[in-house]
């Protein structure tokens, strides 16, 4: 997949969810699989669809009888762009300040710390 700017809205992440899980899909395809969780109406969602497409971030496949969809952009790719968005806009960029303020806020299980712990361990390691 190719690596392209993922500004994607929260209800077109929605439709990218669908096709990061399955691909190709048809536009019916996407519509049910989104309307399982959403009361959206049809043309919603191909107007999603339709708007991902003209961001690069989806693909269509012209030639079968019914257009294919499919994910142009990498999920993890999309999620890390995600994150450093959230990161400088709410923390100034600070991964220091998000983490010390998730930290003192949320409940935080024994596993989950364990787990941090690991994964802080690791980067002192790198």
């Amino acid at each position: 997949m190719k690596k392209v700017d993922c500004k994607i809205s929260d209800a077109e992440w929605i439709v990218m969810k669908v096709l990061w899980e399955e691909a190709p899909l048809t536009a019916a395809k996407i519509i049910e699989a989104v309307s399982s969780n959403k009361t959206w109406s049809p043309k919603t969602i191909h107007s999603l669809i339709n708007r991902l497409v003209k961001k690069g971030a989806l693909g269509v496949n012209k030639e079968m009888p019914h257009y294919e969809f499919y994910p142009l952009v990498d999920k993890k790719d999309c999620i890390q762009e995600e994150t450093r968005t959230f990161i400088q806009k709410v923390y100034d960029g600070s991964i220091h300040l998000m983490l010390a303020n998730f930290i003192k806020d949320e409940k935080i299980s024994e596993k989950e710390i364990e787990e941090l712990q690991r994964l802080l361990d690791e980067k002192v390691n790198e």
